[in-house]
């Protein structure tokens, strides 16, 4: 195609992805003085980050003084058990309040304690109440500021504009190739350096609390362009979605219903949650009701409710429970806070849980119990980044957000995404932003070869005559990954998907759309096909690989956790033919006085 054909746009730094990642970074990257742009799939203001309800996890000490970052990076390291990236894990705890306090700074209202400071509220996994939110409200209310900061500063904005290829001048990023939504006209973006802040994967699963956006778009351009993914086996479902009416199944039901004092109970009634507490957490966790709504009602013991375990834990009992024929009637179980908290309470600290369950299934959490089960949520694995900095290994590409990896290990503790997405966007638009300054006087050249395969690329679909249907293969490929490569794992199971994935990737070489490519959801669909087949893949190869059960990734047929595995991450590369390869790589060496840490009871 001709340059003439082509709207092009230069900046120092090209910020993908207008979520919590990517609008901090962009500020960063700005105020370290770099001409920034971001570019995002959707609307300002609709991301993702919005569905993250409960809070942001940072050890600010206003209602346990006791807490302080160590007690935090424990946390984070043991509720992804010890996969984490120590230095990951160690800045996010020290860096955190800081980030909070400066979303405070530019305006973001968070609910007070009675001595005036920022509130605290309990989640599963963390030892303190660390949560500071505005009821249920604190991704919209993060949002809302963040983006009020941006547009301030004159950071210029891309809307409604997909990047479909990274592209390079010989090994380091040079821009983004893209197209306008409505139009369908082609965009490009020259820049030294580009910030992946696109997400996840979750719309690649039946059932997901991910919104349309979440194709992995991002972390199979990264893969395109030569960057590795670690650990993509993990993959967590969070325990309470909806179920009921099928319209609305898998929306998420915020963890606060949990901090706040609901339940989780089968058909028969049953608090079923003490007799899933694992031997991990044994000894810190209340194994009596009476205990655990004494930790309740004055906080003083630290015997949590088994409740308020990880994630994974709490999914996988639901999981059970639902097999063994005690599910609620539409196959979930119920989770209560209406027989323990009054009216005005549930509507005072959950707001949007009422309203929600209210409007879409005709429920009156206040009166009534809800039915939810386990939901794809969040995807642990993602690009590999250095710690410090969010590069990958590819010169002036740096990912931050869901979709890099390492920072939550095997498993997310809830509330730690938020402050994950300040506390690496910062850093990610931070040094893209200083990288891109050093790189000026050897300015990038994008080749016109590269733009012409990448619009030839987009426009294939048209040119297939009576192809397949993209939202056929979505749909098949939803199945796939929902019934064989779910919460529950075997060897049989993964490598059956495997041989299917390996079918719709075929098929999806003859996609045909009709039409042109104006307003055309089918064409989009097309085009987020093959990254979401490629994030699928990444999904089942790595867990095949890992004979073991830990955190996100439950292997039926390897129950327990294998601490051969305890030291190792899984890489996933393109080789020279374009096809996926897998490596096995030792985890960074902790040091010795963060190690202390886990002795301290």
């Amino acid at each position: 195609m001709s340059t003439s054909e082509l709207e092009t746009h230069a900046y120092d730094v090209v910020v993908i992805g207008a979520g919590g990642a990517g609008l901090r970074a962009a500020i960063a990257s700005h105020e370290s003085g770099a001409r920034t742009a971001i570019v995002c799939k959707s609307l300002l203001g609709k991301a993702h980050t919005v569905m993250a309800e409960g809070g942001i996890a940072a050890a600010m000490g206003n209602v346990w003084p006791d807490d302080n970052w160590r007690v935090h990076f424990r946390d984070t390291m043991r509720g992804g058990k010890m996969l984490n990236h120590w230095r990951m894990a160690q800045l996010h705890a020290q860096e955190a309040p800081d980030r909070v306090l400066e979303l405070e700074e530019w305006g973001a209202l968070f609910d007070r304690t009675k001595d005036g400071l920022i509130s605290q509220r309990d989640f599963g996994g963390h030892r303190y109440a660390r949560l500071a939110h505005v009821g249920d409200r604190t991704g919209l209310e993060m949002i809302r500021t963040l983006q009020q900061r941006a547009v301030a500063l004159g950071i210029d904005v891309f809307m409604e504009c997909t990047v479909t290829k990274l592209l390079k001048d010989v090994d380091r990023i040079a821009g983004a190739f893209g197209y306008w939504r409505d139009s369908g006209r082609f965009v490009m973006f020259e820049a030294p350096a580009v910030v992946l802040a696109t997400g996840g994967i979750g719309k690649s699963y039946r059932v997901t609390s991910n919104s349309w956006e979440y194709t992995g778009d991002g972390h199979a351009l990264a893969l395109d362009a030569g960057a590795s993914l670690v650990n993509m086996e993990f993959v967590q479902f969070h325990p309470t979605g909806m179920v009921w009416p099928p319209s609305v199944r898998g929306i998420l039901v915020t963890e606060s219903v949990r901090g706040d004092g609901g339940v989780l109970r089968n058909s028969e009634g049953k608090r079923f949650m003490f007799d899933y507490i694992p031997e991990f957490f044994k000894g810190e966790t209340a194994d009596s009701e009476a205990e655990a709504d004494r930790w309740y009602e004055d906080k003083k013991n630290n015997r949590r409710p088994p409740e308020l375990l990880p994630r994974d834990e709490v999914a996988r009992a639901i999981n059970s429970e639902i097999k063994a024929g005690r599910g609620s009637p539409h196959d979930g179980i119920f989770l209560d806070i209406a027989s323990r908290r009054d009216a005005a309470f549930i509507q005072r600290r959950l707001p949007s849980m009422y309203h929600q369950f209210k409007e879409l299934a005709d429920v009156d959490i206040t009166a009534e119990a809800m039915e939810i089960g386990p939901t794809c949520h969040y995807v642990m694995g993602g690009v590999e980044v250095d710690p410090d900095t969010g590069v990958s290994v590819v010169p002036g590409l740096y990912a931050a957000g869901e979709v890099a990896g390492g920072m939550h290990g095997s498993n997310r503790l809830g509330g730690n995404s938020l402050s994950d997405l300040l506390v690496f966007g910062r850093r990610a638009g931070l040094h893209a932003g200083y990288f891109a300054y050093r790189h000026r006087r050897r300015p990038v050249r994008v080749h016109q070869q590269q733009v012409n395969a990448a619009a030839e690329a987009a426009v294939a679909p048209f040119a297939q005559d009576g192809g397949e249907n993209p939202y056929t293969l979505q749909r098949e490929l939803q199945e796939v990954m929902q019934e064989l490569v779910g919460i529950i794992r075997t060897e049989d199971e993964l490598t059956e998907s495997l041989r299917k994935l390996a079918d719709l990737r075929r098929r999806a070489g003859e996609l045909s759309v009709e039409g042109h490519r104006q307003y055309n959801p089918g064409w989009h669909l097309a085009l987020d096909l093959p990254n979401m087949l490629t994030v699928s893949e990444c999904i089942a190869m790595a867990a095949l690989e890992r004979t073991e059960s830990r955190g996100g990734h439950t292997r039926e047929d390897f129950p327990g956790t294998d601490e051969s595995w305890g030291g190792i991450n899984l890489i996933l590369t393109n080789d020279a033919g374009g096809e996926l390869s897998l490596q096995r790589q030792d985890l960074p060496r902790m040091p010795d006085e963060l190690h202390e840490l886990f002795e301290v009871k």
